[in-house]
């Protein structure tokens, strides 16, 4: 297995081009999204040429069709906004882990390559707030390639490259550190295996939502939610090596799953946040297709 690297980050630009990250349900805010608006009004997208009836806008009028059809007209327009999307991404040391094809780690950041791709194709300004557990980088946000690229260089550059304990508190110091940052209406997109969520991220995670939309993705490897089987394995870095046995572990981590699993859920079913899981049993690619594939392309 190896880390992912920028030429991988770039080709997933393809990947994205009938992907789209529309909304599913209401908005918490009002949105700043390049999404268009019930409302219509005088804006960037022209949308019908219908005839005038009182309260139009005389400067909308279309003087030629009028002309034309002998009764007053007017152009009807729909707002185009340009919302704020934030990829808020925890690259803690215990993603460097797999069992299956890819890196936890690799998933998670070619998740958030993709991710990126996608919004700079939709029109949205797209920032990020990336952390290995001890630091983390923000970018902010940007349109098109220009705000894409660096998010890319950075994935790179902070993914881990060697097993460790997380930080304490790796996901909360990012989310501490993206809340001044999102405006209200923007898009957030949290992808980590919250492995460090603790009732403090909680209280951020609600500050964050009642304003904002947030997904959640979460990271996952097959064997962490099966546990390892009987017998003895060895596994670990050259000079690092352990050797487990898959009996002797299995309850308690069966154990540590379970506890995991019901933060994770618990945080989901109160603040009402979509969770996507992600396995490493999976390309991205495939993974998202189906859950971001746009309306017209679903034929």
């Amino acid at each position: 297995m190896k880390l992912a690297d920028l030429d991988d980050l770039l080709v997933l630009r393809g990947a994205a081009h009938r992907l789209t990250l529309h909304s599913r349900g209401p908005a918490r805010a009002l949105l700043l999204g390049s999404h268009r608006s019930s409302q219509r009004g005088r804006g960037l997208e022209f949308e019908e040429v219908r005839q005038y009836v009182p309260g139009d806008d005389p400067r909308s009028i279309d003087w030629r069709v009028t002309a034309r059809r002998g009764r007053p007209h007017t152009k009807l327009y729909r707002e185009e906004r340009e919302r704020p999307v934030w990829l808020l991404v925890d690259l803690n040391p215990t993603l460097f882990f797999g069992s299956r094809l890819q890196l936890k780690s690799t998933l998670a950041v070619r998740t958030a390559a993709l991710l990126a791709w996608v919004a700079a194709g939709g029109g949205d300004r797209i920032g990020a707030a990336i952390t290995n557990g001890n630091v983390t980088r923000c970018i902010a946000p940007r349109s098109r390639e220009a705000g894409v690229l660096p998010i890319l260089n950075t994935l790179i550059e902070v993914q881990p490259t060697a097993p460790a304990a997380p930080p304490p508190h790796s996901l909360g110091a990012a989310l501490e550190t993206v809340a001044p940052l999102v405006h209200p209406g923007s898009l957030i997109l949290v992808l980590s295996d919250f492995a460090t969520l603790d009732d403090r991220d909680n209280a951020c995670f609600s500050r964050l939502a009642a304003h904002n939309e947030c997904r959640l993705f979460w990271i996952i490897d097959p064997l962490e939610r099966e546990g390892l089987p009987d017998g003895r394995f060895r596994g670990g870095l050259p000079g690092r090596i352990r050797v487990v046995d898959g009996r002797n572990v299995h309850d308690e981590w069966m154990a540590a799953w379970e506890r995991r699993r019901q933060r994770v859920n618990a945080l989901a079913q109160r603040l009402v946040l979509p969770v996507t899981e992600l396995t490493t049993t999976h390309p991205v690619e495939q993974a998202l297709e189906a859950l971001l594939r746009a309306p017209d392309a679903a034929a």
